[in-house]
């Protein structure tokens, strides 16, 4: 197993950023790839200091690619950097040329936690040819609900232009799911979990049941946490474990299941 930092220049940024790579000890010509994000106030080290993700990945066989975004919602700011292009395009692009990590959408997944969460879904629905399944842990799923929060309105106006300005627009979670299924393309697999006693929990149920309305395959799994590591921990443990082991069989069918019967 090998935990790589790698320092390089963004084109689409205009700075010198970093993210960090794991590589399974075990030999393959390509690895199957977890975009794995970052929180509000994380960074491209958090996932490494806060888990065992180094060894929950190794023990699969997946390379996880963990980038540094800010606390931009992995969105194109209006006042900021241009974060959903990085993370959309440049980070999948250099780190496949840096590293040895399959293309396949069958092999290619996203996840994070709370804000990453966001950002994990919505790369998912937004890029369904590129990523099979995404798992949202804890994740914001009403980006404008979020926003109208104490404390994030100056924040949300620098991303979004306000929280007022997101719903019915691609960094609508809601809004996104509902254009996918309606545009007939295949959708991805969605893993969500969250705590119970997570401030987030009432709007992972509401995203849950929009999903089901709209026939999606969605993997659920809850716990009475908080908005905590310790509960994120094994979450991605889990979230690993249904994109390399519940996602193997060659055909999955299109319904909607609860994982150990929990349900957000």
């Amino acid at each position: 197993m090998a935990l790589i930092t790698c320092r390089f220049y963004s084109n689409v940024l205009g700075v010198t950023t970093a993210l960090n790579v794991i590589l399974p000890k075990e030999e393959k010509k390509k690895y199957p790839v977890l975009f794995l994000l970052h929180g509000m106030g994380g960074d491209h080290t958090v996932w490494i200091r806060k888990t065992s993700v180094e060894r929950y990945a190794d023990e699969a066989g997946l390379a996880v690619v963990m980038p540094d975004a800010g606390s931009s919602f992995y969105t194109d700011m209006v006042h900021g950097g241009a974060y959903w292009t990085f993370v959309s395009e440049e980070v999948p692009r250099l780190a496949r040329r840096f590293f040895p990590l399959s293309g396949r959408p069958e092999e290619t997944f996203a996840a994070g936690m709370s804000m990453g969460g966001y950002g994990a879904l919505k790369l998912a629905l937004r890029f369904p040819e590129r990523f099979s399944a995404a798992a949202s842990i804890s994740g914001v799923t009403d980006a404008a609900e979020f926003g109208h929060g104490n404390g994030r309105q100056e924040l949300f106006r620098n991303i979004f232009g306000g929280a007022g300005a997101i719903p019915g627009t691609p960094d609508d979670l809601f809004s996104l799911a509902g254009r996918l299924a309606a545009s007939g393309r295949k959708k991805p697999h969605i893993y969500l979990c969250c705590g119970t006693k997570d401030g987030l929990y009432d709007m992972n149920v509401r995203f849950r049941d929009h999903l089901r309305r709209l026939s999606y395959s969605v993997t659920c799994a809850k716990g009475k946490a908080g908005h905590e590591w310790g509960y994120w921990d094994e979450a991605i443990r889990d979230a690993i474990r249904f994109f390399t082991e519940d996602l193997s069989a060659a055909a999955r069918p299109e319904h909607n299941t609860n994982s150990g019967g929990n349900t957000p």
